[in-house]
């Protein structure tokens, strides 16, 4: 591991140590909104994704929330908010590595925030959205005009904290505890065949695996072997998609020739 991987384990297990030590204190309510919040807008885009509409985007004190829909794909739509919270995290992580990676998905999180106060949020939901578009805001600015490193460091705690809280949450709502009121339930209701606490551990499996990957692409994104190299084209390995030269098309002509080979073989 070189020197960028060593820092980043340290600082993601410290932030893992942290949120572990205060997860259920004041400390740290205004992230556990936060996660709500990401829980809420899954949803609603599961929603807009399978053609439904969205009326309201809520979030509570209690830390609960609700989204309000009309149409969609409910089968889509009722677990994507616990995994959803998940692959938000995942995705923070993955992309808190680098300096645009990091612009990018703190840009997409402010985005998200304005946005959704569109759909009759309540008043604590305009208040932590508020808050966190304009802190978050600040440190865009800070990381281009003023210092950096900085932004990294906030955008990762952003995605340890929601991936490891959501899998807090799935495991205190869906696995502990057998609510009615639930999405696991809710998603039981859909598919009888799957328990609701059976569809809980699927959902606290997945979301271990999402934070794991995120976890892992971060890693990589900071190995030796990317230092000069694209996001994609690193994800991508040796293989460069040169999309104006011959190179996708000599790959074409090579699988046809494999499989016409295989035909008369």
């Amino acid at each position: 591991m070189n020197e960028s991987q060593i820092a980043f384990s340290i600082l993601y297990l410290a932030y893992v140590v942290i949120t572990l030590l205060f997860h259920n204190t004041v400390i740290l309510y205004p992230f556990r909104l936060l996660t709500t919040f990401l829980h809420e807008i899954s949803h609603a885009l599961a929603c807009w994704i399978t053609c439904g509409k969205v009326t309201a985007i809520r979030v509570f004190e209690n830390e609960g929330g609700v989204t309000q829909y009309i149409g969609g794909c409910r089968i889509a739509i009722i677990p994507a908010g616990y995994v959803g919270s998940a692959v938000w995290g995942s995705i923070f992580v993955m992309f808190s590595g680098g300096q645009k990676t990091a612009t990018g998905a703190a840009a997409l999180l402010v985005l998200m925030l304005l946005v959704s106060l569109c759909y009759a949020p309540n008043r604590t939901m305009v208040k932590i959205n508020l808050f966190y578009a304009i802190i978050t805001s600040i440190f865009i600015y800070l990381e281009w005009m003023v210092f950096s490193p900085i932004l990294n460091y906030v955008v990762l705690f952003y995605g340890e904290f929601v991936g490891v809280h959501a899998i807090f949450d799935t495991y205190q709502d869906t696995i502990k505890r057998t609510v009615q009121r639930s999405d696991a339930y809710a998603c039981y209701e859909q598919c009888p065949c799957c328990l609701p606490k059976c569809v809980g551990i699927q959902w606290a499996i997945l979301d271990i695996l999402l934070q794991i990957v995120g976890v892992t692409i971060a890693l990589i994104q900071m190995s030796d072997d990317c230092e000069n190299r694209g996001w994609w084209e690193c994800m991508g390995g040796n293989f460069v998609w040169d999309f104006s030269g011959d190179e996708i098309w000599r790959w074409k002509d090579d699988a046809m020739h494999s499989v016409e080979d295989l035909f008369h073989n």
